[in-house]
């Protein structure tokens, strides 16, 4: 197991980090080794954002001293995206099978929890997010035909696109972890533009669907301050609650968004009026 940490940052000083500055406290640029668990641990809502890749054997989840308790999710909860490969999670015993792109919801207390590859020429990719948790609900599988699917944008504006909410509220029960999958149809590059930003949530962005070459470039920070972060496949962004988040690519995309913090409330976003931006 790997493990870094982010503390969080105030806006008034990000206002004066220079590229690579900004790439150290908001990106994540590696999140799948062979083999490996890898984890960021963010002071933001300490969320937790990570993924775990098992090629020659099954990957145990472990607990460390920066999540701090004998076992990871003895207060925390865990969302699971396959993003790779067909893969298996086993939670205490019960296995569950998740083809590319389904979901698993792993409640809090859950001790033992495994990822294996069904085929490791063809690895399953779980990507890992994980917030504090104060109860304990069901763990659930989402395929992705269970999720709720919501068609959104316009051709005109280069973001038709599908947004699949899958660990939501409307969906299975968590303590705060809010999380779902948008996809952009091809030909279509923009996403939350008009952009917002909710004060009491942090959000993480997980790009991925990316040729080696293609490029997403995340914009960030206060509406009249904005950053932008250059974004490759299989990269995320921290998105701290006063910043937007918002992106481009250089072509379709595929994007995970989990969120974290005072509500599960979907629509509460403080919207930005496109003349703010600067």
């Amino acid at each position: 197991m790997k493990i870094s940490v982010r503390h969080a940052s105030h806006p008034d000083a990000v206002r004066g980090f220079d590229t690579e500055t900004l790439r150290d406290h908001f990106l994540v640029p590696t999140l799948f080794e062979a083999d490996e668990t890898v984890f960021t641990y963010s002071h933001i809502d300490r969320f937790v954002v990570g993924g775990a890749m098992p090629v020659a054997g099954p990957l145990k989840l472990e607990s460390s001293k920066e999540i701090g308790s004998p076992n990871f999710l003895d207060r925390r909860e865990l969302g699971v995206v396959n993003v790779g490969g067909a893969g298996r999670v086993t939670v205490d015993g019960a296995v569950y099978e998740l083809a590319p792109r389904d979901a698993l919801y792993v409640a809090m207390g859950s001790k033992d929890v495994v990822f294996e590859s069904l085929d490791r020429r063809e690895p399953a990719k779980f990507y890992l997010n994980s917030t504090p948790a104060h109860a304990r609900f069901e763990t659930m599988k989402i395929s992705i035909g269970q999720a709720k699917a919501v068609h959104l944008g316009d051709p005109a504006q280069s973001n038709e696109r599908t947004i699949y909410q899958m660990i939501h509220p409307d969906v299975v029960r968590t303590a705060q972890l809010v999380l779902g999958m948008t996809v952009l149809k091809p030909n279509n590059m923009w996403n939350t533009m008009p952009c917002h930003t909710h004060d009491r949530r942090c959000e993480v962005y997980f790009y991925f669907d990316l040729p080696e070459e293609a490029r997403v470039v995340h914009l960030m920070g206060e509406p009249e301050q904005t950053r932008h972060i250059v974004v490759a496949n299989e990269q995320a962004v921290i998105s701290p609650p006063w910043s937007i988040h918002s992106g481009v690519g250089t072509r379709n995309y595929t994007f995970i968004w989990a969120m974290g913090g005072d509500n599960q409330d979907f629509t509460d976003m403080d919207f930005v009026a496109m003349d703010r931006l600067r």
